[in-house]
């Protein structure tokens, strides 16, 4: 079970409903085994949604309301924080936060761009103004906030496991300015040195491998069956069909074995984020 944590009411609408929770099931005098009992939920589900690191489900919300006494607040509530965390995501990924909180492993593969737990705001604003580029400014904001939030993820003490792949060329083939260039694999260096995860790039003279045609990030969970997640251009879909997501498990793998070594592919991106650190001061 994770470690008790105080949660920061002001933080944002979830974390609010989720200092609520747990105030009301302190008050009544409830441990987190009493209040789930009977819910068919866990209790990390529930320290997880008293953290504000996940949403809390009408089904749960209405357990709650009867347990606690509430006379239905948190059922009235519970979509208002929904919204909220749906807030700068598009609406087809909204639930893959959650999903990568809950993770026991992350593996994702990346053909076109950096996944987004890896990028940094310089990055991604310019993905969306190249991308969108009728997006609103606005928009672009709350959106980086949104995805930045998600990289909070890589702080806690409980994270996935990752292991991620890149092709190439996603680091190479971007029409980025170079300090923005430098800035990102330098991040990505620091991210995957410092947790300890692992990195594989796929060379662009491996043109012709699996997964080619699209992402796919592929999440395993303690308490229920793996998940594959891919996205296009205005879409995206979980895919929870045990012999699909075995499919994608198997051809993972293989693209696995054409990917340079961990070893090898960070010191490809040291070489890289030398020669875009140069470009960027010599353009200075």
């Amino acid at each position: 079970m994770p470690a008790k944590k105080d949660p920061d009411a002001s933080t944002s609408v979830p974390c609010f409903y989720g200092a609520e929770l747990r105030w009301k099931r302190e008050q009544a005098g409830l441990t987190l085994e009493q209040l789930v009992e009977g819910s068919f939920r866990g209790i990390s589900f529930l320290s997880q949604i008293e953290r504000g690191e996940r949403g809390m489900p009408l089904d749960f919300a209405r357990h709650a309301d009867e347990r606690l006494g509430t006379d239905g607040f948190f059922q009235r509530r519970c979509e208002d924080a929904a919204k909220a965390r749906r807030a700068g995501h598009d609406w087809y990924s909204a639930d893959i936060p959650d999903l990568e909180k809950q993770a026991q492993t992350l593996e994702e593969w990346a053909p076109v761009n950096v996944p987004g737990l890896l990028q940094t705001a310089a990055y991604f604003r310019g993905q969306i103004q190249y991308g969108d580029p009728e997006t609103q400014q606005e928009e672009i904001e709350q959106r980086i906030r949104a995805r930045l939030a998600r990289a909070e993820l890589w702080k806690r003490e409980d994270r996935p496991t990752y292991w991620g792949i890149l092709s190439e060329s996603v680091i190479r083939r971007t029409p980025l300015p170079p300090a923005v260039l430098a800035d990102q694999v330098e991040h990505i260096l620091n991210v995957i040195r410092s947790t300890r995860s692992v990195l594989q790039i796929v060379p662009e003279t491996t043109p012709w491998h699996t997964l080619r045609n699209g992402m796919a990030k592929i999440m395993t969970f303690a308490d229920a069956p793996p998940l594959v997640y891919t996205e296009g251009d205005f879409t995206g879909q979980i895919v929870d069909y045990p012999a699909r997501v075995q499919q994608y498990r198997r051809r993972y793998d293989l693209l696995r074995a054409v990917a340079l070594s961990p070893e090898a592919s960070l010191a490809l991106m040291d070489e890289l984020a030398r020669t875009y650190r140069d470009e960027a001061q010599q353009g200075d």
